[in-house]
């Protein structure tokens, strides 16, 4: 499943997300139409003079040398002039003129770990050159069958680089050394696949992501959520329907990640109304719930195989 990054079709500005087509890497050109934001080279200029941008193009030109091939980018979404955010979890920017600086993310892959079994190892590019960020890599994983990107929980390495120095070669290095964890990803996915689980054990993973997903639902005050736990266990295709931990968690993180899901809670005059649930959009919100889910479902292999 996984840059579910998946992460963005409802309330995203028109032309803030791409997606390559048929397992071709996106280009320069692709990337400038739909995410400008890789391309500042310049620091917004509420940045101070110790700040040195790191253009994300200069990094991807430099990994694309390396093997690294982008297959989606997303950007924050901004506040627009006669625009209303969608919502108040969505990664935006609050400073006028900073929509070509803002927060982005791009998932890479190299061209030797695209593999025959549907999945593929990712790295998980994060940058910004308004201030709202440090330039960050994570492990990820893309699993095709449901085009959705993961990103794997804080057991496997994460590069962080600041806005100083020499920032460009920091970040190339650091892609490299998170595509060391890339045969430990591939490992740990292999055994969840070989882990059954019962449906009281599949009920309690989707119980444990209703939480991530909604923390404030049915507190005094709040309202409920717009589904119930079971809703996250709905396969949206037929190869969803087994039973083994890894199934079991791209079914639960497509649902909560990318919404769609509908059920029917009662309003405060006691009246059954129908609800659908968002795709979580922002940025931030979705690599959190992203790596809080596999950080979940590791402990759960760990509890199975005691």
């Amino acid at each position: 499943m996984g840059y579910n990054f998946s992460r963005f079709t409802r309330g995203i500005a028109p032309g803030s997300r791409i997606f390559a087509a048929d397992g071709e890497p996106l280009s320069n050109d692709m990337l400038r139409a739909a995410v400008p934001s890789i391309f500042a080279t310049e620091a917004h200029e509420s940045r101070s003079a110790r700040f040195a941008p790191v253009p994300t193009v200069t990094v991807l030109d430099g990994l694309r040398a390396e093997g690294f091939e982008p297959f989606s980018a997303v950007q924050a979404r901004t506040r627009a002039e006669g625009f209303e955010p969608f919502s108040a979890v969505q990664a935006r920017t609050r400073v006028e003129g900073k929509a070509e600086f803002t927060k982005h993310m791009v998932r890479l892959r190299h061209r030797s770990l695209t593999n025959t079994t549907g999945d593929s190892f990712e790295i998980v590019l994060v940058n910004a050159n308004d201030g709202t960020s440090a330039y960050q890599m994570i492990p990820g994983f893309f699993r095709f069958v449901c085009e959705n990107g993961l990103m794997t929980g804080e057991t496997f390495s994460e590069v962080k680089v600041r806005h100083s120095g020499n920032a460009i070669g920091e970040v190339i290095e650091g892609a490299y050394r998170v595509l060391e964890d890339a045969p430990l990803v591939a490992e740990q996915v292999a055994s969840w696949k070989a882990i059954t689980l019962q449906d009281g054990e599949r009920l309690a993973l989707a119980e444990s992501a209703h939480i991530l997903r909604f923390p404030k639902a049915d507190q005094d005050g709040e309202a409920p959520a717009p589904v119930q736990p079971e809703a996250l266990l709905r396969p949206r295709r037929s190869a969803d329907r087994a039973t083994d931990l890894w199934t079991a968690f791209n079914v639960v993180q497509e649902n909560t990640l990318k919404g769609g899901l509908t059920g029917r809670v009662r309003n405060a005059e006691g009246r059954l109304q129908r609800r659908t649930t968002r795709e979580v959009a922002g940025i931030d919100q979705n690599r959190s719930l992203n790596r809080a889910l596999w950080l979940l479902t590791q402990r759960m292999a760990e509890l199975k195989s005691a």
